[in-house]
Formats: structure tokens, sequence, C-alpha cells
């Protein structure tokens, strides 16, 4: 799997248009000399002209493998939206096959001329309470980071750990500030002395924030903050001010984007959006493009002369109609048409689950129980965090059961790299009124998660995934669906646009059962991130996040 990178095109050697400069901040008619690669000479052209050139858009924080594909199919798709770098953190794949998955993934993305930036991870597993596929300790880390091909430590999800000095913690920041390469964070809703204690450890973003008024106390102790608009976390909304009032502080990213989105837009939909909204082009630029390539030291082009020629050619500066996108000076995608093409990838994996019956998944009640409340997990649309509510248990003949008419479901979490009994749970908010959903893409170990109505509809839904060894699955309804994740049970190695089909397809069976979550798959794929507040599933059992420790079932 080394194949050659493709050469699609050859460079233009010289493009006229009216240059937007995100550095000098100023648009001027010019003409660009591109040579091997780069931008040789930039030299005023004082004709009309009718479109305009503006610099590549990166993603300052994503994870590939959310996007259902491998790197070299990602990028297919992410550059015919204006997208010519990313910063990825590999840490999906790292969790179910440790450091030779980071090597899958710089291997496949080698092939492709998109500029993928990939961080050593920092959490494999996320917490001690998890179950992963691997662990990556610090010395493991340390050997990442010695790799020119890894940039920076990727996200520190393990805050708590930062903040009470945890050992193996502080040997990995170590290891990154040794070396020179930067830091990123993960800290949702931390403020005060607590995000000044994370901060003061070297970490110098955060991707996580979703109040105005948190992200404002982390640039006062010198962070980054990445305005994220993913498939599952929508944040913009709430931090685009930011663009206008500490543009040098912001980024833009995904975090996590589906594929069916992905097909739709990328980067270039948050700068249409912040542009519209009134901020400076100028401003919304240096958040797009200008502060991720000097923050992680990317070799990607910013419209300077001896830069990489990565750049993009607009008919308007309103709606930013894309005509070309160029990689290293070669046309990469017209008309939102790439003009690379496909290329196969391996499917390495891992996936010990058994299939399951649905007495696997049932839930029977002391009589102690039985006058207790229940917790279950307030699933947020739109939000990774979730919610912690408590409830009267459904009791049907001494087990208990999950009650559709309240809108509370049953959530299992089934290991698959060790054939433990399943841990089974409640959660509200996904609305399925019959059948089930199942998922092995399910943050961060990647075990599988599903949510169902019944104990029945669960192991069906499971079971599926399972002889597929990953997938998304949807049972109910009278018909059932896999879209098969053969690639660690996390990517498909079908075409992009495929894949995306599919992946709608599953999305709208889902929402047909019910669910009135814009991503019902996506939100599932979190239940199990014992990092994100309030209450989470493990396959240990009930979690609580902000406490940092496990809880009972019943309160």
């Amino acid at each position: 799997m080394h194949d050659a990178a493709p050469q699609p095109h050859a460079a233009p050697g010289k493009i006229s248009a009216n240059l937007v400069d995100p550095v000098a901040r100023r648009i001027r008619p010019a003409t660009l000399t591109i040579a091997a690669g780069r931008i040789e000479a930039i030299s005023d052209d004082p004709r009309p002209h009718a479109t305009w050139l503006l610099p590549g858009f990166v993603d300052a924080h994503v994870h590939v493998e959310s996007s259902l594909l491998p790197p070299a199919e990602f990028a297919r798709l992410a550059v015919a939206h204006g997208t010519v770098a990313t910063v990825s953190d590999p840490h999906e794949i790292a969790n179910v096959l440790g450091i030779p998955g980071v090597e899958y993934m710089l291997d496949d993305a080698r092939r492709s001329p998109f500029k993928f930036h990939f961080g050593a991870p920092s959490c494999v597993p996320a917490t001690i309470f998890d179950h992963a596929g691997a662990t990556i300790d610090a010395a493991g880390v340390a050997s990442l980071l010695d790799r020119p091909d890894i940039g920076y430590l990727s996200e520190m999800m393990n805050y708590p750990g930062v903040i009470a000095g945890d050992p193996q913690v502080l040997a990995k920041l170590a290891a990154a500030q040794a070396r020179g390469k930067p830091i990123d964070g993960h800290a949702p809703g931390l403020r005060g002395a607590a995000a000044a204690s994370y901060a003061a450890a070297g970490i110098s973003t955060d991707h996580e924030c979703f109040a105005l008024d948190e992200a404002l106390g982390k640039i006062a102790l010198g962070m980054k903050i990445l305005i994220r608009e993913g498939s599952a976390a929508r944040n913009f909304d709430a931090l685009a001010s930011l663009i206008d009032t500490h543009p040098e502080h912001c980024m833009l990213c995904s975090d996590d984007k589906h594929p069916d989105q992905l097909v739709v837009g990328h980067i270039d939909q948050l700068v249409r959006r912040a542009v519209a909204r009134g901020s400076d082009l100028f401003d919304v630029l240096q958040a797009a493009t200008v502060n991720p390539v000097r923050h992680y030291g990317l070799d990607v082009g910013l419209l300077q002369v001896g830069d990489p020629a990565d750049f993009l050619e607009v008919n308007d500066l309103a709606g930013l109609g894309i005509r070309r996108v160029f990689v290293d000076g070669v046309l990469a995608a017209v008309d939102g048409v790439t003009t690379w093409p496909r290329l196969e990838s391996a499917r390495p994996n891992q996936f010990a689950a058994t299939p399951k019956r649905p007495a696997d998944f049932e839930i029977r009640v002391a009589p102690a129980d039985a006058a207790r409340m229940v917790r279950v997990i307030e699933a947020l649309d739109g939000q990774l965090v979730t919610g912690s509510l408590r409830t009267r248990p459904h009791i049907v003949d001494g087990f208990l059961k999950a009650n559709p008419a309240d809108d509370v479901l049953k959530i299992a979490i089934v290991d698959r790299y060790d054939d433990r009994p399943p841990a089974v749970a409640l959660v509200r908010n996904f609305g399925l009124t019959a059948g089930a959903i199942a998922s092995s893409v399910s943050h961060d170990s990647h075990n599988i998660v599903a949510v169902g109505t019944s104990d029945a509809d669960l192991a069906r839904a499971v079971n599926l995934v399972i002889a597929a060894k990953g997938g998304l699955s949807v049972v109910g309804g009278g018909d059932d669906a896999i879209l098969p994740l053969p690639i660690a049970g996390l990517m498909s190695d079908r075409p992009g646009a495929e894949v995306a089909a599919a992946y709608a397809e599953i999305d709208r069976r889902a929402k047909a059962l019910g669910s009135r979550l814009a991503a019902p798959s996506m939100t599932l794929a979190f239940m199990a991130l014992l990092v994100i507040p309030a209450l989470k599933l493990g396959p240990q059992g009930l979690f609580d996040v902000e406490a940092f420790r496990p809880v009972e079932l019943f309160d």
C-alpha cells in the first residue's frame, strides 16, 4: 500500500486574478508565477480580473476516521471544498490498533497530495476506566514524537490527570515540550483555577469550548480556541464572535465530520457563514489559514513568494464559489470535482466480540432497588456533553425495561476486544419508538455502542455489527441495514460518495424510527466518551465524568 502519489494535472505556470493576501491583509490584481510547486514570483497586474485567489483552507482539528473514510479518500472529498490541509489526530484508530494504527494512517495519507499533519495520540486509552484495543504509554508517545512526520501531541483529554499531576500524563507533555512540538487540549467546561492549571502545563489549544465566557477565559490564559462545527458538536454560533474580537487566537475545525456532510462542504462552509454574519474577510482567513499554518508550523502556503502554491480560485468573495483548487501548484479540483483518482486502501482490524442474545441485555432488579431512582444519560442534540438525570425505573416482571413512551431507552456497550458481558444502562432523547441502532464507532475505545427499545432489538443491531466486524446498523420498521466498516471497525473501503449515501440511508432509517437528533449515529458514538461530562457509559458501567469515577445505575 505504498503506491506513488497521483500526478493529475500540470502546474499552470502563471495565473492572474485578484490576489487576497491574508498576511498583508489587502486585495490586489496580480499574476502568480509557479515553479516546482511553489510561488516563484507575484507581480502586479492592473487588468480587471473576474476571479479571486485565496489561500487553501486548513481544518485545525479533525479525526479523519470519523468521516468513515481512510485518509486518501477523505482527501478527495475535502479538497473539492477548498481544504488543502488538516491537523489530524489519529487517536481513533490508535485506540483500536495502537502505534501500527497510527502508521497505517501515515502510510495511507502519504499516497495523496493532500497535506495531512498528524499528531501523536496522548490518550490511548482515554482513561483507565475504559478498555481499548491498545495502550500507548509515555515511552510510546515519545517514540512517535521523535518522527518527523508527527508534528504535535494530540488532544490531552485526560484533563483531570493534568491537573492532578499524573506522572504518565506529565511525561507525555514533557516529551512534546522537549521536542518543541505543540500540545493540543481538550477541556470541556473547564474554568478558573482548574483551567489555569491545565494551560500552565503547556497546553496551547482547546476545541471543546461550548460557551463564550469559557473560551474568553482560556484565551486570557494564552490558549488558542478552535471554533468547532462538526456533525455532532456544533459550537460555531456560540463562539463566532471571537473571530471579530480575538482573530489572532482563533482557528476553525470540524473535529468529527461524517461523510454525508463532507460531500456537501467542509471549512468553506464556516468561512461563508462567518463572512455572512459580518466578520471581516481577513479576520476569517486568519482563523481559517494563517493561524493554523503558523501555530503548527505547517508546510502550507499563504500566497506569499516562496510558499507552496496551495490556493483556491473563487468566483466571488461573498458566496465563495470555488472554481479551482491547487495543491503544490497542481490542479486538485475543478468546480467541486476532484482530479485525484481513487486508491484502494488496506483493511487492518481487531474484533473479538461474539454474537449476543437478548438475555445478555437484561437487567434484573433486586427488590431493594425497585423503589430507588435510576440514573439516565441525557443525550443533547448538537453537543458531546450529556446531562445526568434521575427517573423512576420501568420494571416488568422483575426486569428493568426501556420505556419508549417516556423516551427512556436502553443503551449498551459491548466490548469488542474482550468477550465480557455487555454494560447496560438507560438514555433519554434518542427518540426511537421502535427498533435499535448500533455502531462500532464509539469514542474513544470504539467498542460497540447500541441504543434500543427492547433487548431483542439491541441484540439484532449489535449482532449485525459483530458479523461485519465493524459498522453502523439499524433494525426495526420491518427491515435491517448495515454500513460495513472493515478498516479497524471505523472506516469503509468503498468510494466516498457511496459511503456518504449509505450513511445517509442509515441516518434516514434511524429518524424513521422516531429519532429527532440531527445526527443519531454521531451522537450515539459519543455516549461512551468518558472524558466529556456529565454521565457516560463504558465497558465497566456508568461513569460520572465530573466526579471522574464509576457510579451505580440505581441511585
